[in-house]
Parts: C-alpha cells; sequence; structure tokens
C-alpha cells in the first residue's frame, strides 16, 4: 500500500482459533495416509495451546519489524499455530490499514462499507465488513456483520430494484413509501442527469416533503463523478433542496476519493466496496523464531540475509511508543530485550536499517504496546468490542503526525 503506518488487526480470530484448536479422529485419519507417525498422531489427539502469547491490540497503528504478536510456547505447538495466526493477522490488517486511508482522504465524510460482495469468500465477507468498520467506516451494508457485531447497517437501493418497475419514477416513489426517512436515490441506472435527477427531485418534492420527511439524498455509482456531483448539487440547490445529500460510489479508493475532494466534488459520503474488501496487499506479518529455551535460559536466534530488511532482530522482545508530553503525539517506537529497562529521563532513537537516522528526546511518556493474550493456554485478555476498538482506532490514529498518515510519500515513522 505505499502507506506510512499499518493497523494490527485480527486478534479476535486468533482468539477464537487458540481457544478452539481440536484435532478430532478424521483428520487423525487424514494425518496418518499422509504418514503420520501413531506416537505423532496421539500427541496431536490430545494437544491444546498451553503457551504463552502476548500481542498488539487491534486497532493500534504498528510499523515495520516490529513484533506484533508473540508466541513463546514448545516447538510444536508454536509451529502448528503459525499459519492461522499469520493469515488471520495479515487479512485483518490489510483491510483495517487499506479503510482507515480511505476514511483519512474522505475527511469529515461518511463512507459506508460495501464491500462483501467484492471479499474473497462468503465467511470473509462478514470479516472484510467488520474490519470496514475497525477502520472507521461510519457502517456497513453488510447484515450479518451488523447482527453478530452489533455496528450499524447503511444501503440504498440497487439497480435492479429500478429497473423491476415500469418507470424509474415508479421504483423511487416505491422505494420512498418504503424508507421514508432514509430515502437515497440511485439515479444513474439510465441518465443521470436527464432522468435520475428529475425523478429524484419529483418524488422529494411531491411524496417526502409533503408528507413531513427530509427530502434524503441521491448516489451516483458511475460516469465522472465530480463533474456530475456538482452538477446535480446546482440543481438540487436551484430547487430548494440544500438539504438533499449526495453519495457516491463505484470502485473507489483513497487516491480518488482524495482527487474528487481537490476537483471540487459535492460530495456527502462515500460508498466503498472493492478497495476495501480486496485492497492492494502490503507487505504482511511474518512468523520467525527468534529464541529458545535452554535450561531457563533464552538463547537468541538469528535470520541472516543479503536484504537488510529481511534479516530477523534475535531474541525475546518487547516494544514500546515514546509520546510527546505536550503534544500527545508519538514520535517513534523502541524495539528492547524483554528484559531491559527504558530510561524515562532522555532517549536516543536509531533506525536499525538507517543508523544515521537519530533523534534525541526529552520530556516524553511511555507505553509498552503488546498486552497479554494467553496465559499457560489460558485466555486472560477482555476482547473489547468491535465499537470499542473501532473509537480506540480512531483515537490511536489522532497520535500520529499529518506527515505519517499522508497519502503520498509519508514520513517515515522511527523505529
Amino acid at each position: 500500500l505505499n502507506s506510512g503506518y499499518s493497523i494490527a488487526a485480527g486478534l479476535d480470530e486468533i482468539i477464537d482459533y487458540i481457544k478452539n484448536f481440536k484435532i478430532g479422529e478424521s483428520e487423525k485419519e487424514f494425518l496418518r495416509k499422509l504418514g503420520f507417525k501413531e506416537n505423532m498422531l496421539n500427541y496431536l489427539k490430545n494437544m491444546k495451546f498451553t503457551g504463552d502469547i502476548w500481542a498488539i491490540p487491534d486497532g493500534t497503528m504498528i510499523f515495520p519489524n516490529e513484533p506484533i504478536i508473540t508466541v513463546r510456547a514448545n516447538a510444536i505447538e508454536a509451529q502448528i499455530i503459525e499459519t492461522a495466526l499469520l493469515a488471520a493477522f495479515n487479512h485483518a490488517s490489510l483491510i483495517t490499514t487499506a479503510t482507515k486511508r480511505i476514511v483519512n482522504e474522505a475527511g469529515p465524510r461518511a463512507v459506508m462499507e460495501f464491500g462483501a460482495r467484492r471479499s474473497s469468500g462468503i465467511y470473509t465477507s462478514v470479516d472484510s465488513s467488520k474490519y470496514g468498520y475497525l477502520g472507521g467506516c461510519s457502517g456497513t451494508s453488510n447484515l450479518q456483520t451488523g447482527y453478530e457485531e452489533g455496528c450499524k447497517t447503511l444501503g440504498t437501493m440497487a439497480h435492479s430494484f429500478i429497473e423491476m418497475f415500469d418507470s424509474e419514477y415508479e421504483a423511487f416513489l416505491a422505494y420512498a413509501k418504503t424508507y421514508p426517512d432514509s430515502s437515497v436515490f440511485l439515479i444513474d441506472t439510465y441518465d443521470t442527469l436527464r432522468s435520475g435527477l428529475p425523478n429524484a427531485i419529483r418524488v422529494m418534492k411531491e411524496y417526502l416533503i409533503p408528507n413531513g420527511h427530509k427530502p434524503g439524498g441521491i448516489r451516483i455509482d458511475s460516469g465522472d463523478l465530480a463533474y456530475l456531483t456538482k452538477e446535480a448539487r446546482k440543481i438540487l440547490d436551484a430547487e430548494g433542496l440544500q438539504d438533499a445529500t449526495i453519495c457516491v460510489s463505484n470502485g473507489l479508493k483513497a487516491e480518488t476519493i482524495r482527487d474528487l475532494i481537490q476537483q471540487g466534488a459535492c460530495i456527502d459520503s462515500f460508498g466503498v466496496g472493492d478497495n476495501i474488501a480486496s485492497p492492494m496487499a502490503l507487505q504482511g506479518g511474518v512468523y520467525k523464531l527468534v529464541a529458545t529455551v535452554k535450561n531457563g535460559e533464552y538463547i537468541p536466534k538469528i535470520k541472516l540475509s543479503n536484504d537488510p530488511i529481511k534479516t530477523t532482530n534475535p531474541g525475546f522482545k518487547n516494544v514500546y511508543r515514546f509520546y510527546d508530553k505536550n503534544t500527545g503525539k508519538a514520535i517513534g517506537d523502541v524495539i528492547t530485550l524483554h528484559n531491559e529497562i527504558v530510561d524515562l529521563n532522555g532517549y536516543t532513537l536509531i533506525d536499525p536499517i538507517h543508523p544515521e537516522r537519530q533523534k534525541e528526546i526529552k520530556n516524553y511518556t511511555v507505553r509498552k504496546l503488546q498486552v497479554p493474550i494467553f496465559e499457560g493456554g489460558e485466555l486472560v485478555y477482555n476482547q473489547p468490542s468491535l465499537m470499542e476498538r473501532r473509537d480506540y482506532c480512531i483515537s490511536e490514529f489522532e497520535t500520529l503526525y499529518p506527515e505519517i498518515t499522508r497519502l503520498m510519500n509519508p514520513e517515515k515513522y522511527i523505529v
């Protein structure tokens, strides 16, 4: 994504997977046919996760090469859960981060999550919608997500609904009678300005307003959105419908939204599907061995590479975030060994990839980012609700300087 930041997410899937991990008789028979030995099969049959997991909470801004999830467990347990943890984290973080970039470009304008039909499968559609909401969407068109998570469900009419009627006007009128307090008319089924908009205005003035309702709004799903919204706004205002809102959709991404706003498009809200549910992939999380334990002592392990970014930092580690006391803004993260003490009086932040990048800091507060999730195989973390995580994500985002969060050529955050 070429983003200056990513967002941690996926803990609920990880917690659910760890709590319910089990290998039954049918799985055991499948593994037997693959050549697994009986002693291993018996071990797996009775296995449950008994280790410890620490993680950075969902909604926290994260940066490259930081330990987001730390697993301390015996080798078999730690290896078996690798794929599931990576799949949950990478998918959730991708969706949440892509959404936050879109929402940030939209500014005060609401973004509705419309991505269920663009997700990678039936079951992932609920997760995609959920993490779109976590990333800051005002609501989702996915009723299953609304049912499971309690988040707001939003949407407008479909082209197919309009086509079922003998005329566009009849479709709009029927819709207004059914949803008089939330009518948003999709006006580009036939001709946006010559047909759709006049019919929407007619229903607003002949039915909604005379019956004590607000005029509602329109949605445009195709064409030159900057031109069409500006023309539609002029016509609506000329008809005395200044309160009528304008929503746009159609493959929107963060860059498109930024450009539309810069071009003066008259838009009150956005409906975004593809680039929330199926955004371009960002470089995701990896799962690496960093230490073993022998006679109660941690033995650091390292993976070397000709590419410095792929060389792992060895050892059992913590990650701390430093905040400026005056502004409350995050000024850098520090990765330490697990038993290292952070100096609270002064610190030198040094980029390990580019050590010439250094920053002397004072007058700061420090926060340890990872929190305990499992201890001895038992869940010790009380996962906040989706709404609570969304609010937390919004407040966390506000701790980053705009230079870090800008869409093009973001400033690199020091880790």
